[in-house]
């Protein structure tokens, strides 16, 4: 089934009418092959349900240790907060702005919304800054960078491992599962649906 409403292709502005595959299956732009939909089953639920594991494992995963090291008689443990001031101690103040915002603000911030707005569709509750939530969560997809703060801490492991033995507290074990969900949460939110159920919402709530 195709509407008479048409969308350009984001990748090379190919004029389509926009096409409502079924779940399961996928529209790709004739041209370039860019993909345009995939409906994914069960969405809203899904992205609500993973939203609140997320935010759960957020705090576990920044303030408790991640590791632990003992070197000349000496303990250390350090949270994921500990890597941001040591580049900011550094002199890396720019550095450490950015990762803070990748790997911590952004990341939460994400998560806060995405809860938010599956929230108010799963309890089909209206909401006048749903649009500006859904904007919000879709600029801050590119900047989650949680993937690329765990390569850091693998590459530091290795580097202390052969100082010191490390005992890995359960502070990395929450941002390994924090990473998984995010993946998951990523992976499940379809945003064609969302705006849909968004849109329906705005409609059945006008005076």
């Amino acid at each position: 089934m195709h509407s008479t409403h048409y969308d350009a292709c984001p990748e090379c502005d190919l004029l389509l009418r926009a096409a409502q595959p079924n779940i399961g299956e996928k529209a790709h732009c004739p041209r370039c092959g860019f993909l345009l939909s995939r409906p994914r089953k069960q969405s809203i639920e899904r992205t609500f349900a993973l939203s609140i594991a997320g935010f759960i494992s957020f705090f576990p995963a920044n303030l408790l240790p991640m590791m632990g090291i003992t070197l000349l008689g000496n303990a250390n443990t350090g949270i994921l907060m500990s890597g941001v001031i040591a580049l900011f101690n550094e002199g890396m103040i720019a550095v450490a702005i950015v990762v803070f915002l990748a790997s911590i603000l952004f990341p939460l911030l994400h998560i806060c919304l995405s809860l938010l707005i599956s929230g108010h569709l799963y309890f089909n509750r209206p909401h006048r800054h749903l649009i500006k939530w859904m904007h919000c969560m879709h600029h801050l997809d590119e900047w989650v960078m949680l993937e690329v703060y765990m390569l850091s801490i693998i590459v530091a492991c290795v580097k202390l491992m052969a100082l010191a033995p490390l005992e890995f507290g359960w502070g990395l074990y929450a941002f390994i599962a924090l990473i998984i969900i995010t993946t998951l949460l990523s992976s499940n939110l379809d945003e064609a649906l969302f705006w849909q159920r968004i849109d329906q919402l705005g409609k059945e709530n006008q005076p």
